[in-house]
């Protein structure tokens, strides 16, 4: 697995000039996020770490998702990205934070779709929240790939905006 080099070194640099760090919550990326950013030179500066949680036990226990709107919407919405992305960052204490929820496989509760949710916060507040849709028939890890480096590409456009208004 392979991550675009100059991606991954121009979030690493970027995050280390500006003093700040990241942290992941992974449902349906599994882990690639926390792959990615472990890549990135000088990761131990700027990245804190991440939490996967694939259940939705797991998401109520960890990232003080709702049950209730947990069960209805099979953990995929976009409140939830957003929920878990506010507390995995409450939780490693750090400036922004990136969560994904969704499906790489389709099934019935996804209405035999893929797509997920993915959430970028900073201190604090949500800065973007989107729905990426993909093509039923992708495989499950390129799937997780995609959604991987598509959230890594807004996530540089997210920090190029914030450092171009400081």
């Amino acid at each position: 697995m392979e991550f675009q080099k100059n991606l991954l070194d121009y979030i690493s640099h970027s995050l280390i000039t500006a003093g700040q760090t990241v942290s992941v919550s992974e449902s349906v990326t599994s882990g690639f996020l926390q792959l990615a950013f472990s890549q990135m030179p000088n990761a131990s500066m700027f990245y804190k770490g991440g939490v996967t949680a694939y259940a939705l036990s797991e998401k109520v226990k960890l990232l003080q998702v709702n049950r209730q709107e947990a069960e209805e919407c099979d953990c995929v919405s976009a409140n939830i990205a957003e929920t878990m992305a506010l507390n995995v960052a409450s939780l490693f204490e750090t400036d922004w934070s990136i969560a994904t929820t969704g499906y790489c496989t389709p099934n019935r509760n996804s209405m035999y779709k893929i797509f997920a949710y993915y959430c970028i916060s900073f201190r604090g507040e949500v800065i973007v929240t989107k729905k990426l849709e993909l093509h039923p028939k992708t495989q499950a890890q390129n799937a997780q790939l995609y959604y991987t480096e598509f959230i890594l590409g807004c996530f540089k456009s997210e920090i190029n905006q914030l450092l171009i208004l400081k």
